[in-house]
């Protein structure tokens, strides 16, 4: 195991869950704020659907 002499300096009862619930603080963390930060997110979570780019016929240009 890679890191295995860590365990000697910090028991696995107290560090496995410290470092699961770091992990999932950070997450939220981000989350909350790509909520609160963008305007995509939160219609995605809404079910709003994204408008559909419409290309005019004309501009297709194909090479002979």
């Amino acid at each position: 195991m890679n890191q295995g002499r860590l365990w000697t300096v910090v028991n696995p009862s107290i560090g496995l869950p410290l470092f699961l619930a770091a992990v999932a603080i950070t997450s939220v963390i981000i989350h909350l704020a790509l909520l609160t930060h963008t305007t995509w997110l939160p219609a995605y979570y809404n079910g709003k659907a994204h408008a559909a780019l419409v290309v005019p016929a004309q501009t297709l240009v194909l090479p002979a």
